[in-house]
């Protein structure tokens, strides 16, 4: 079995921590932070494990942010590649992003100083939503940066709905200061850059569709291979939900004369099991055509009702009078984020965002498991 992850944080990480802190702040109460942590740390999870050890530091730092920063940057690994680094670090972003308030440019440099050695777009997220433009500015001109970490930051610490981070209303709502940022990244030397611009703008399009289809519209000619991918990845939301823009960005136009015809192997399904299905799809029409075919479940919920999740499918042309055969394989399997109720579910075909064939299926009492997100 795994260990939980509440351990990435242990008793040797506060241990290491009180070293350093004390190493670069002499003043340092390394005996009080320890005995005030170790006799907590046993009984939280991950994150409140980093809360323990960032309100530890609190209590005996210097209270001025202004002069508690230097002695956390001193912290960080240096040119001997010594200091802290990974979850030992999950604290400091914590200390920043509640005692840096009112610090914004000092609290922006000591996480531009910490994110190359651990992610820092939790803690930069209330500077953001404090002080935006402000801190847009700075953040912006990190698109230059030589570190691609920090290049990252800029991308991944701004998005609007950042999973397991605080959201951003403000840009929730208009997220056209982003703009710049993203288009500055798109064509980035690293992957790991260019999949967070995608990622944000893939957030945005949550909310605003139209303009996530023209920003991949703007920029889709004579895009070179990774930025196709990242324009594709940053529409995936969409082109799921049929957005008839996004889809045309990719050649994928409305149907037209498009015949199918759905067969599922079974209509009762065993839990675990496996749906299968095919689906035959016939060209009437005396044009080539370019299909983008998805597939959606629409899962039992606890209340009886229904609620689609949408699986990617396969991108095919098919000539004038010809028929392809799509076959397809769904597991129906324990798995941690989601649980599954027995009883009527339906199996539903997409092809360029328009439903084109459904079937009702059944499935068996599953094992219990948590509830999806």
């Amino acid at each position: 079995m795994a260990e939980a992850l509440k351990h990435l944080i242990s008793p040797a990480t506060a241990r290491a921590t009180a070293d350093a802190v004390a190493q670069a702040w002499p003043p340092f109460d390394h005996a009080g932070f320890l005995g005030d942590v170790l006799a907590r740390l046993d009984g939280l999870e991950l994150m409140q494990r980093g809360q323990c050890i960032a309100d530890a530091l609190h209590q005996r730092l210097p209270r001025d942010f202004a002069e508690s920063a230097p002695i956390l940057k001193d912290c960080l690994p240096g040119k001997n590649d010594r200091g802290l680094s990974g979850w030992a670090l999950l604290s400091f972003n914590q200390y920043i992003a509640a005692q840096g308030r009112g610090h914004l440019i000092t609290a922006l440099d000591l996480l531009k100083a910490l994110t190359p050695h651990f992610t820092a777009e939790f803690g930069i997220r209330p500077f953001i939503a404090e002080e935006q433009d402000t801190a847009l500015a700075i953040i912006g001109e990190w698109v230059q940066d030589p570190n691609h970490h920090v290049r990252r930051l800029a991308s991944e610490g701004t998005r609007p709905r950042l999973p397991w981070a605080m959201r951003l209303p403000a840009l929730v709502r208009d997220p056209l200061p982003l703009l710049p940022i993203l288009e500055s990244l798109i064509d980035d030397d690293e992957d790991y850059v260019r999949r967070s611009v995608a990622n944000s703008l893939n957030d945005i399009a949550k909310d605003h569709p139209d303009l996530v289809a023209d920003f991949v519209e703007r920029h889709a000619e004579g895009a070179s291979k990774n930025r196709l991918w990242l324009l594709k990845h940053a529409s995936r939301t969409l082109v799921k939900k049929g957005h008839a823009k996004a889809l045309a960005n990719f050649g994928f136009a409305a149907i037209d004369g498009i015949g199918a015809h759905l067969t599922v192997a079974a209509t009762h399904i065993d839990f675990p099991g496996m749906l299968d299905f095919q689906v035959a799809l016939k060209n009437e029409t005396d044009g080539r055509q370019s299909l983008l075919i998805d597939y959606a479940i629409h899962h039992r919920k606890k209340d009886g009702s229904l609620s689609p999740k949408v699986f990617k499918g396969k991108a095919i042309t098919l000539g004038p009078g010809e028929t392809v055969h799509v076959v397809k394989h769904h597991a129906f399997r324990a798995i941690t984020t989601r649980v599954y109720y027995p009883g009527a579910h339906r199996l539903e075909v997409f092809v360029n965002g328009q439903s084109v064939a459904a079937a009702d299926f059944t499935l068996a009492a599953p094992t219990a498991g948590p509830e999806a997100p």
